[in-house]
């Protein structure tokens, strides 16, 4: 079976610093790297690393045939990655000795993605398969729409958070996966607990606390604690989970099965420094003493 993910694609660039900054506070670096970043790819990266097959829908800049060939190399199908006129989007990533980080965001090629392209990425797509998508390019509904009317399994991992992106997906998805600060949004903006979402499976991450996952159709309402670790950076340790999650059920996994596997993928990713190109593979994850 294969994963679709309709993915952003970023130049994560990391800037290591004592403390994150205050209000009109300059801080000098100490260490600048640049690395394969962005939800979608990072996602595709975890997929693939947890030995699931992953068709990235995205765009890059005449600058980003680097990423594209790091996705390749990372067993990340990329022939549905097309070249924008624009630039390769890019993250500034400002990291602090505890591992706490604050992201700015530029999107750049990640919103030029056209309904044709993403039509055509998913023409061999079968029921059995997955669509997942995040909130960092455009066409996010219309790729949503695509997936459910061939009868896909629909996950969305909605982030960074926008409260009218997700209620305008929320009737065609089958797995929302979102963290305790962005279901709290949802809640205000719905007046609907995660309990109470239309969608058959919800898990909400709880950072250090672990996850909950909800299913809307049996009633179930179970919490995963997770795994104690020194974070070093905790950057993509969200979209870790997410695509360890993803692949596990792609692999017939039951969810609290998949819950677990990705709970163990988030543990190691947060006691290494950066995004992508840091995402522990499946030997990794299954040789680990946590």
């Amino acid at each position: 079976m294969t994963i679709y993910n309709l993915g952003s694609i970023n130049a994560d660039l990391f800037y290591q610093l004592p403390h994150l900054p205050g209000p009109g506070e300059t801080l000098a670096s100490d260490t600048l790297t640049r690395g394969l970043g962005g939800k979608g790819a990072n996602m595709s990266v975890a997929v693939a690393r947890a030995a699931a097959h992953v068709v990235h829908i995205g765009a890059v800049g005449a600058d980003g045939r680097w990423a594209v060939e790091r996705l390749t190399e990372y067993g990340v199908d990329t022939r549905h990655i097309a070249t924008a006129a624009e630039d390769t989007g890019h993250a500034i990533i400002l990291v602090d000795a505890g591992g706490e980080n604050s992201i700015i965001l530029h999107r750049g090629a990640n919103w030029t993605l056209s309904e044709t392209e993403i039509a055509l990425a998913l023409e061999p797509a079968v029921p059995e398969d997955t669509f997942l998508f995040q909130n960092e390019t455009n066409a996010q509904a219309e790729g949503a729409r695509m997936a459910s009317a061939k009868g896909m399994r629909v996950a969305y991992a909605a982030a960074p958070f926008d409260a009218r992106a997700v209620q305008a997906v929320l009737p065609l998805l089958d797995l929302l996966v979102l963290n305790e600060i962005e279901a709290a949004q949802l809640q205000a903006a719905t007046g609907l607990s995660p309990d109470k979402l239309p969608v058959r499976d919800v898990v909400v991450t709880l950072g250090a606390e672990g996850c909950r996952w909800y299913n809307t159709d049996d009633g179930t309402d179970r919490a995963f604690a997770a795994i104690p670790v020194t974070p070093v950076d905790t950057t993509g340790a969200g979209d870790t989970f997410t695509g360890y999650l993803i692949a596990g059920l792609d692999r017939g996994m039951p969810m609290a099965q998949a819950i677990g596997l990705a709970t163990q993928a988030a543990a190691i990713m947060v006691t290494r420094a950066g995004t992508a190109d840091v995402i522990p593979d499946l030997k990794d994850v299954q040789d680990a003493r946590l």
